[in-house]
């Protein structure tokens, strides 16, 4: 097994990191930029060493430093969490040339699955579903409302070479089309250094179900059920849940078989997520692939007994499948996820500051991941996400029941908070049915806004 494993990432992700190494008896290696000096993450690690400004370029997408740390400490492992370098192939690469084991992917597939229409054909190619889309676009605006047409409108345009939803923009006729082409180029430049952009048909109202996959080096491959992430704000999703409400358990079985054979046939390892499009006459449509540890991992945990990180690093070492986890896993119970951020909760806009106070929710099937503690800064450098609340109960009920009042006796002061807008949703009449959807965030927040109305003329 690793020796010792630098964690190439900050705040609740490193300490949710650290805490399996540390399961795992391993020793363990922190890194941390001016501005996180003071986290709580840090004491968990065995050592802790400074990697630049607070500028994320400077620090922690700083190549160069991360290797030189891995060199010094003699680390023999790096596992990247999630965000940052966690999906690039290049780290990947240069981090195996210094003699220590990337505990993700191996680079090839990194590379493979991170240019998204790349990874549409060689998925395609293979048997899965798909919905229909373009090839890339390049600068000819004829050609580009030509792909248009033969996609149907209305199209998403979409960064061919990230995620996280920058740069998605949605057209329902060409006047549109062309000025969302204009606009997402430039933010896929910024964002990603690539301004390579395709075209999705948008699909009204679907569900966002993602199937999780651990994959050994030796050509096994499993699956470990589904997470419905389809309440989402601006394309970021900001409730999960294990399993999927309302859709037919023999549905979600077949379509993850199909992607586990899928993932064999093509020789992946270690871990992924593919996430997919649903929607109930046609049934789910890849989207794409993240190689990497998802932030929503933990309601898969919760309904699994499953620790995926701990697994993910005994995959990377070389152990098999049948090692790692049991013979039989099975879904038990049901957890369901928040993303608490430091964010205007109407406008979404972050709220940096001091948190003055942080009480967090904690009792029977609450489980809580952070990486601030009271007296803490959210700076503007980095994602503002404070902690995640995930709440697990013997059923969708209970687990929305535990949720609900785990977010009512969390105390943030100091930062804005987008608890009011998760409050709003799980107790929407469209959640507590399981109806739920992309659009149902952005449903529930204009309702708000017109009762806020309605109230402020009566």
């Amino acid at each position: 097994m690793f020796h010792k494993v630098l964690v190439a990432n900050r705040g609740a992700v490193a300490a949710r990191v650290l805490r399996a190494l540390k399961s795992l008896g391993i020793r363990t290696v922190a890194v941390y930029s001016e501005a996180d000096a003071d986290l709580p993450y840090l004491a968990m690690a065995d050592e802790a060493h400074a990697i630049g400004a607070a500028d994320a370029r400077s620090s922690y997408l700083n190549q160069d430093v991360l290797l030189d740390v891995i060199r010094r400490t003699g680390a023999d492992g790096v596992h990247p969490g999630y965000g940052f370098l966690s999906e690039n192939a290049d780290f990947a690469e240069r981090v195996v040339a210094a003699g220590a084991g990337f505990i993700g992917p191996s680079p090839r597939w990194i590379a493979a699955m991170g240019h998204k229409t790349r990874a549409r054909d060689l998925m395609a190619t293979h048997g899965m579903p798909m919905g229909s889309s373009s090839e890339l676009l390049d600068e000819d605006e004829q050609r580009t409302l030509a792909q248009a047409a033969r996609v149907g409108f209305p199209v998403l345009v979409k960064p061919a070479g990230g995620g996280g939803g920058i740069g998605m923009l949605p057209a329902r006729d060409g006047a549109e089309l062309l000025k969302a082409v204009a606009q997402a180029r430039s933010l896929a430049q910024r964002s990603f250094g690539n301004a390579e952009l395709y075209l999705e048909r948008l699909i009204e109202r679907p569900r966002h179900v993602e199937f999780q996959i651990l994959a050994d080096r030796h050509g096994n491959v499993r699956h470990l059920f589904e997470r419905d992430c389809s309440v989402q704000r601006r394309h970021q999703k900001v409730i999960e849940e294990a399993g999927a409400p309302r859709i037919p358990r023999v549905q979600l079985d077949q379509a993850a078989e199909n992607i586990s054979g899928i993932l064999a046939g093509l020789g992946y390892d270690v871990i992924g997520t593919v996430e997919t499009l649903y929607d109930g006459q046609s049934g789910f449509h890849f989207l794409e692939m993240n190689t990497r540890l998802q932030v929503e991992h933990a309601v898969t945990e919760e309904v699994t007994g499953i620790d995926l990180v701990a697994s993910q690093v005994r995959l990377a070492w070389g152990e098999r499948l049948d090692q790692v986890l049991p013979q039989e896993v099975a879904l038990h119970g049901h957890a369901i996820e928040a993303r608490i951020y430091a964010e205007d909760p109407v406008k979404f806009f972050p709220s940096p500051g001091v948190l003055k106070t942080l009480r967090l929710p904690a009792g029977e099937g609450i489980r809580v991941e952070t990486g601030y503690a009271e007296g803490a800064r959210v700076t503007p450098y980095y994602d503002p996400m404070i902690a995640k609340v995930i709440a697990r109960g013997a059923s969708r009920a209970e687990a929305i029941s535990r949720l609900r009042e785990g977010l009512a006796a969390t105390v943030v002061e100091g930062v804005k908070t987008n608890i009011p807008f998760v409050q709003r949703v799980l107790s929407s009449p469209e959640f507590v049915a399981g109806d739920v959807h992309t659009g149902l965030g952005g449903e529930v927040l204009a309702r708000a806004r017109t009762e806020a109305a309605a109230e402020a003329v009566a």
